[in-house]
């Protein structure tokens, strides 16, 4: 599983950067801040949907906004806390960006398996940790 996963997003990061000159680690902020209500999230949070440190995300925010991608905005209810925020120039790098990297997606992951086996697949992932409760229901629901 390790080498797959490995070898997948060596060959995506690869694309990403060689096309349009984007780590998939900075595609990976894009993405989610573009998905994110108002398109912005708390650092904190944003470091764990990519599963990095507070160190890790902080590094990699400071380049992306150095790239004039993101910005920080200061957490008006945390004098402590900051927003990331995804910038109109980071708009338009994800978005000539986003349909290359679900092209190598389907490229180099979803067509190596038949549509029973991508099923199968997603159903076995959703038993294993970490994953969300696949009926969406808590502990306490059941």
């Amino acid at each position: 599983m390790l080498a797959t996963h490995a070898t997948l997003i060596g060959r995506l990061d690869t694309e990403l950067e060689r096309d349009h000159g984007l780590p998939l680690s900075s595609y990976e902020v894009l993405m989610y801040l573009a998905d994110a209500d108002d398109e912005r999230l708390r650092m904190g949070e944003l470091a764990d949907r990519l599963l990095l440190s507070r160190s890790g995300i902080t590094r990699l925010v400071d380049r992306l906004e150095r790239q004039g991608m993101i910005a920080r905005e200061r957490c008006e209810d945390d004098g402590r806390g900051y927003y990331a925020v995804l910038t109109p120039a980071g708009r338009e790098k994800l978005d000539a960006a986003r349909p290359d990297h679900l092209a190598g997606v389907r490229r180099h992951f979803l067509s190596q398996l038949e549509p029973g086996e991508l099923d199968a697949l997603a159903a076995l992932w959703a038993r294993l940790p970490g994953q969300a409760d696949p009926a969406g229901l808590d502990e306490a629901a059941r």
